[in-house]
């Protein structure tokens, strides 16, 4: 089918500082095209000190929603009325919602987009069976953390540049997330059974985060949220080091389908291969 945007469209959007790389535009008005939705999906790339003022100006729904990404999740809750309980468990918001009468609603999808990410390309890990490192303690990794505890994750492990910020998010979330510092890596690292880069290091092809990834378990699984590139310098040290991965991409994709449901009332179309379509533009078809 085909779509056709009108005066009566409902947009949705992504925000983020920068947002070039995103692929939510593609995935998002390929749902729509395939759906034959009256609609639109855009990006914005206000600036960082303007984030809230860009929200504020959106109250009233001529925005349906927006999804948010680096560096705004945390001010993304902060601004909304009402949150859900993962969103507010998390201290992120991935997602905003603008009703007709002024009020703004947050969620997170992050979570649920890493664990479903997680189930399609390391299938039978079990999250409950081993301590998770998480290198980052932005936005991201608020979201990872809350879904990781839901999950039965025996302890987190957050392991940040700034180690007050890690401490910070260990506070919020009680006894099982813990903060170290980065000299301390290699001795987590050694009976992780899940190692998740949540930070935007390697994003554009630069280096990752210094992990020896060749320290963890055998059965160890590494994610890297970063999906640009798809294999990043992370992802390919670990596959070096004979672990599993899991992809940016997919997680991406995974929290892309609630984002969906919720900006424009239905569930994507079924039969629309979005990873194809994504992997085509980043070069990896």
């Amino acid at each position: 089918m085909s779509s056709t945007i009108t005066g009566a469209a409902v947009v949705g959007g992504v925000c983020g500082q920068p947002i070039r790389h995103s692929m939510s535009p593609v995935i998002h008005n390929a749902w729509i095209q395939a759906a034959g939705l009256d609609a639109a999906y855009v990006p914005f790339a206000p600036a960082a000190e303007r984030f809230e003022t860009f929200v504020e100006g959106l109250r009233g729904g001529a925005v349906r929603g927006l999804n948010v990404t680096i560096p705004f999740k945390e001010r993304a809750l902060a601004l909304a009325d009402t949150a859900s309980d993962l969103a507010k468990m998390a201290g992120a918001a991935n997602l905003l919602i603008f009703a007709e009468d002024g009020s703004v609603h947050a969620d997170n999808t992050d979570g649920p987009g890493l664990l479903g990410a997680i189930a399609a390309q390391a299938s039978g890990f079990e999250v409950s069976a081993a301590p998770v490192v998480i290198l980052g303690a932005g936005g991201a990794a608020r979201g990872a953390v809350a879904a990781l505890l839901l999950a039965g994750a025996p302890e987190i492990r957050i392991v940040n540049r700034t180690l007050a910020r890690a401490e910070d998010l260990a506070e919020a979330f009680g006894a099982k997330v813990v903060a170290a510092e980065e000299a301390t890596l290699p001795r987590l690292l050694a009976d992780a059974g899940l190692v998740i880069n949540a930070t935007s290091l390697g994003l554009g092809g630069g280096e990752g985060p210094a992990a020896d990834l060749t320290l963890t378990p055998a059965a160890a699984v590494v994610v890297d949220m970063v999906y640009k590139p798809l294999r990043t310098e992370f992802l390919r040290r670990a596959e070096a080091a004979g672990r599993r991965t899991v992809d940016g991409l997919e997680m991406l994709l995974r929290q892309a389908v609630p984002s969906f449901e919720a900006i424009y009332g239905v569930a994507p179309p079924a039969g629309v291969d979005v990873r194809a379509m994504a992997l085509k533009l980043l070069g990896e078809a």
